[in-house]
């Protein structure tokens, strides 16, 4: 893989499914960091994916979050991750998570990028 993109940005709405949420019942109806969490890694994985040459693959190492404020139903959350290094085939992203320019959440994560025929055998070896 060679970074040839090193941003890119994504927007998740807030809806029921993001919400604070422990078994069946909400604890809070907010964008819970499990969620922010989520949407970070999907965002620093795009990331791989504009930047991936055939027969790569890559698998999730690491996701730290600081949720800083709350988002609402509704409210448009925008990511932008931003490759900050690429060594060892280990891709670590940065990334910003606002609602209309405010932070709500800030932090990193890491992509293992291994040829996808290593990543088969790992996850196929039952």
């Amino acid at each position: 893989m060679k970074l040839n993109i090193t941003s890119v940005e994504l927007i998740f709405t807030v809806n029921e499914k993001d919400f604070a949420t422990f078994g069946d019942e909400v604890i809070h109806k907010v964008y819970s960091t499990f969620s922010i969490a989520r949407d970070a890694e999907w965002t620093g994985r795009r990331l791989f994916f504009v930047n991936k040459e055939e027969g790569e693959e890559a698998v999730g190492t690491h996701v730290n979050v600081k949720h800083r404020a709350p988002a609402f139903k509704g409210e448009q959350v925008l990511f932008k991750a931003k490759a900050e290094s690429f060594e060892h085939d280990h891709l670590v992203c940065s990334f910003v998570a606002t609602v209309n320019g405010k932070i709500i959440a800030e932090g990193t994560t890491g992509q293992k990028v291994l040829k996808s025929e290593i990543v088969n055998k790992l996850f196929n070896r039952a």
